[in-house]
């Protein structure tokens, strides 16, 4: 059983980590939530895809991965294990038939319906390690730093083409820089007179 300890003391070092903070409290989550729902319950992975296909059935792959935070690799093996246990049942997109959707089987509904006050009791054993005058801006900043999360991808490729378009002005800017330092082209008028002279003898 998890208990809650004394007030965590901020100091330098590891006190003053928020990575290394922000992963002892996700381990004391974690025990939390496996405490309450069992070593034969859902793990936390599978509850958020259940949740979030319920909301919404024929979500794809893509859906999921925007929807729980869970990256592409191992959501795809995960998928594929609950709809292997019957979880979930697969079937191809309305929206793009080249993609797999999914949605909550018989099995799946009532595995989150068994699952949901149990997960509930975890959050609320969590939300009581905090004074009730921090819970809500607790949840504030989780939530921000949750959204600062999925908007990373984005901001990947965001980054990715001003990072091609940049090189592609460079580019540009070097090849006009070259051919402004090659010599230019003398006019019949600029030509030395020995040249003309040459010519006009060649000709005659």
């Amino acid at each position: 059983m998890v208990k809650s300890g004394n007030k965590a003391k901020r100091g330098g070092g590891l006190g003053a980590s928020p990575s290394h903070l922000m992963h002892r409290v996700l381990q004391l989550a974690l025990d939390i939530y496996s405490e309450e729902t069992g070593a034969d319950g859902l793990t936390q992975r599978q509850f958020a895809v259940l949740e979030a296909v319920s909301h919404k059935s024929g979500l794809t792959q893509t859906d999921l991965v925007r929807a729980t935070g869970i990256d592409r690799s191992t959501l795809a093996d995960l998928v594929s294990r609950m709809t292997a246990k019957g979880l979930l049942d697969r079937e191809k997109s309305v929206v793009d038939a080249r993609a797999k959707a999914v949605r909550l089987s018989v099995a799946g509904q009532a595995a989150l319906d068994a699952a949901r006050p149990k997960v509930e009791a975890a959050d609320k054993r969590i939300m009581a390690l905090l004074p009730k005058g921090k819970r809500d801006g607790f949840l504030d900043l989780l939530a921000e730093l949750a959204g600062e999360a999925d908007a990373v991808p984005a901001k990947a490729k965001a980054d990715a083409r001003a990072a091609k378009k940049a090189a592609r002005e460079a580019k540009k800017a070097e090849k006009l820089a070259k051919k402004a330092d090659k010599p230019a082209k003398l006019s019949k008028a600029e030509k030395p007179a020995k040249v003309k002279k040459a010519k006009a003898l060649e000709s005659a």
